[in-house]
Formats: structure tokens, C-alpha cells, sequence
């Protein structure tokens, strides 16, 4: 089984695709966390193109930089030799050849010279403008993306034609980069290593997915070993880590409300909110509120980990690196193994909210979880038309049953939601199971139209 080159992207492909053939001038901004595939997106856009500059920027001196660019460009527009050195200069000469310069890791150039998006807006605002000229900026650093290019307080601000925030392959596409093509195994796979390209990359093809978690996760010589950790300390730069770390364990181990958290963490919960708040800028957590309720409004508030690479190495890598090392090949066998159905429990509930949309076809006005009081719901989705869709997901060893379908429909029944106006409110019920279901259930929602039961197998080919 061999991996594919590039896949998905398509939307994307075709919005810088379609700005290079512009008649007219455009600046787009690619972003978003480390390892998601940018470089690759902008390098299989221009892939076919013999015009186009493509130039990754390092850490080096600003003269360092400008000098690697000239030698970088030159090869395509031979003429920029003969530029002054000065990134005005060489952008106007750009423009005047209605040149495609992908510009990757913009933040490093940033860094080594601060005026540089300043003078990329003079050259914008007095040469590109009435050029057909691309300029396309690059970058993994999402606070220096955000307030160097995107913010009202930037520069650029204002001039950008375009902005793609990449976020990870979904399910379908990434399931093809998966060794085991089963329905559950797909599941199982998502829920550790996701969506992100540079993960799924490092998989071994031919190898099942605890071998995978052993080789490259659980081995201290694995590629994905310290990857939390590196990206943390390195790519975000976050100071004082540790503190961190252990905000991300709390709620990779299941203390996802802010008071649970701060007492694992031992964060003042006046000083919470700031930590918080840092990582949901970093896209590792979001907050979860129950569907039904006011962003603005509510104070409920529950937070998860995006990445589920990071999910799983909080719970079973984190502050356990002498046990699995004392255990060797046998870490998985002993430490995941034993309560990895508990860990997929969360996961599975995420991926029936991702499926949804294709499950159960609707225009969403949102989709996520509901709870009040003692009552929760794995699954709502609100429809325009509006029906109320609740699910209940079982990721176990036993069928779900009747019962379960009546207990699903007794928590509905609080649900207080107003469907939208000129609408009626409606319920459909979702039943989703690895083990399947009983007889009687299945008879059940054969005789009516408003529940569904959906499988392993059915999330993933939808």
C-alpha cells in the first residue's frame, strides 16, 4: 500500500489557482498551525507553472535573507539580478513582470526585519495595485500572521485580496493515508492521529495501527515521540511550558470544565483564562458551550483538544516517558491497550459530529454537543427547517438497545430551542454504535421515519 502524493485541497487549489490567471493585482495570505500542508498547497498550486517564484525564508540576517531571495528568484525573472537589494526594489520589479511570488515562512522575515510588511503595503499601494502581479505570503506563526498581515493594527491590513486559514484533512481524505481500510479501524486511526498531513505521512503502511502508535508515537526514537512538545516549546513559543502541559493534560484526562482544570493545574482561576485563552489562538483547544446557547451570553463552558495526536499523547505519553521506555515494546500492550474503548469514547462523539452533515443532509445552524443540569447530549444539530437532530453515541461492546433510543429521546425532551421563524419544530433521533443494535431496536426505527442508526461503516463512507 503505497501513500498518496496530495490529496483534497481542492477548494483551495482553485481559489490561488484562479487568483494567478487574475487580470488584476492580488495578495493572499496562507496560514495556520505548523505540519497542515501549506508549503505543499502552494507548491502543488504552482506546480505546472514555469513563471512562478516559489521562496521559503529562514532564520538568518535580513542581508542573509535578501541575497538567498535574488538567488532564489533570479532563476525565474533573471533580470532581479541586476536590482538593488532592498525588497522594495525587488517586489516593484516583480510587479512590473505581473510575476506569482509565493513568499513561505513569512514570519522569519518578520522577525529579521520588522518594517518589512510596511514596505510591502508602500510598494502595494504605489506600484502592485494596477499590476496583475500575485503575491502570496506564507506563514506558520498564527500571532505573527494575525498582527503582522491580518489585524486592523497592520499594515497590510486591507490590501489582502484573499486569505486561506488551512485547517486538517477531514476523515474521508485523510482515511486514505490510514494502513487499515475497515470501518472501525478508520475511526480508531482518526482519533489518534487526525487529520494533520505531516502525522499521517509518518504512518507505516503496511503496519497495523498499534504498530503505528508503538513505532512512531510510544518509541522514544518515534518521529511523533515529542511532537506536542517540540511544536509547544519551538513553533508556538511559549514560555514556561510547563504550565502548559499541564492545562493540556487536564483536559486530554477529561477535567474540561475551567474549575476542574485549574485545580489540576494548580492555576488560580482568575489566571486561567489567560492560558486559555493563548491556546485557543494556537487552535490546540476550543471551547465547547451547549449548542442552544448565546456565545455572548452563556457562561457554561467546556474546552477539548483539537489535535488528536495531542489528545492522545497528553493521556498516555506525557509524564510517563520512564514507564514506556521501562517497557519497551510492550507499551502499547500495556499502558494504551487496557483503556483505549474509554479513550475513544470522546472521540467517537466528535467524529458523529463531524459525519453528521452527510448522515443526516441539512442546512446546520450549528452542530455540537447540549447539556443542562444533569441531562447531555453527544449530538444536536439545529436545521433551518427546524428539526432538532439528537444522537446518542455508544462506542462499546454491546449493542445499543431500545432503552438507549428512550433515553435519548427523555434528555431531548429538555432541549428548549426556538426553531427558526415560519418553521415548526420537529426531533430526529440518531442512534450511533460500533457494535450495532439490538433486534427490536431495529424494528423500532424501521416503523418510523425519525430516527436513523448509523454504524462505523456508515460514518465513514458518507
Amino acid at each position: 500500500m503505497s501513500q498518496p502524493r496530495f490529496v483534497d485541497r481542492e477548494d483551495e487549489l482553485e481559489l490561488l489557482k484562479s487568483r494567478f490567471e487574475s487580470d488584476t493585482a492580488e495578495l493572499l495570505v496562507v496560514y495556520g498551525r505548523r505540519r497542515l500542508g501549506k508549503s505543499a498547497l502552494v507548491r502543488e498550486a504552482i506546480r505546472d507553472r514555469d513563471d512562478a517564484i516559489y521562496w521559503q525564508a529562514t532564520e538568518e540576517t535580513a542581508a542573509a535573507q535578501l541575497e538567498n531571495f535574488v538567488e532564489t528568484a533570479s532563476e525565474t525573472v533573471p533580470m532581479l539580478e541586476d536590482i538593488k537589494r532592498d525588497w522594495e526594489a525587488l517586489v516593484r520589479a516583480l510587479g512590473r513582470q505581473d510575476a506569482v511570488v509565493v513568499i513561505d515562512e513569512f514570519p522569519y522575515l518578520v522577525e529579521s526585519d520588522d518594517a518589512l510588511p510596511s514596505k510591502i503595503q508602500r510598494v502595494w499601494d504605489l506600484h502592485l495595485e494596477e499590476t496583475a502581479a500575485t503575491l502570496v505570503l506564507v506563514g506558520s506563526s498564527i500571532s505573527v500572521m494575525e498582527e503582522k498581515v491580518l489585524s486592523g493594527g497592520s499594515p497590510l491590513y486591507g490590501r489582502r485580496t484573499g486569505t486561506i486559514d488551512l485547517p486538517p484533512l477531514e476523515l474521508r481524505d485523510a482515511r486514505r493515508f490510514y494502513p487499515e481500510d475497515d470501518p472501525d479501524s478508520i475511526v480508531r486511526t482518526w482519533s489518534v492521529f487526525g487529520g494533520t498531513p505531516y502525522y499521517l505521512q509518518a504512518l507505516t503502511p503496511d503496519a497495523s495501527l498499534a504498530e503505528n502508535i508503538q513505532s512512531h508515537v510510544l518509541s522514544e526514537h518515534g518521529v511523533l515521540h515529542n511532537e506536542p512538545e517540540f511544536l509547544l516549546r519551538t513553533e508556538f513559543g511559549i514560555r514556561e511550558p510547563q504550565t502548559y502541559y499541564t492545562i493540556l493534560r487536564a483536559i486530554a484526562t477529561g477535567k474540561r470544565e475551567s474549575n476542574e482544570i485549574a485545580d489540576f493545574a494548580g492555576v488560580d482561576s482568575n489566571a486561567l483564562s489567560s492560558y486559555l485563552s493563548k491556546l485557543r489562538r494556537l487552535r490546540l483547544i476550543e471551547r465547547d458551550i451547549p449548542v442552544t446557547a448565546n456565545p455572548n451570553a452563556t457562561r457554561k463552558s467546556r474546552y477539548r483538544l483539537n489535535e488528536p495526536l495531542f489528545n492522545f499523547w497528553f493521556q498516555y505519553v506525557y509524564g510517563q516517558e520512564g514507564k514506556i521506555a521501562q517497557l519497551g515494546d510492550d507499551a502499547y500492550e500495556q499502558l494504551v491497550e487496557p483503556s483505549f474503548s474509554e479513550y475513544m469514547g470522546t472521540m467517537f462523539e466528535r467524529v458523529c459530529q463531524n459525519a453528521l452533515p452527510s448522515l443526516v443532509p441539512k442546512t446546520y445552524q450549528g452542530i455540537g454537543y447540549w447539556w443542562h443540569d444533569h441531562h447531555e447530549l453527544d449530538v444536536v444539530g439545529l436545521a433551518s427547517d427546524g428539526t432538532l437532530v439528537a444522537g446518542e453515541c455508544k462506542y462499546t461492546t454491546r449493542e445499543m438497545t431500545k432503552n438507549d433510543l428512550t433515553a435519548l429521546e427523555r434528555r431531548t425532551a429538555q432541549v428548549r430551542w426556538t426553531p427558526p421563524e415560519g418553521t415548526e419544530l420537529t426531533h430526529r433521533y440518531c442512534c450511533f454504535c460500533r457494535s450495532g443494535f439490538s433486534a427490536e431496536l431495529r424494528a423500532v426505527a424501521e416503523n418510523r421515519d425519525d430516527i436513523s442508526l448509523f454504524t462505523p461503516a456508515d460514518i465513514v463512507t458518507n
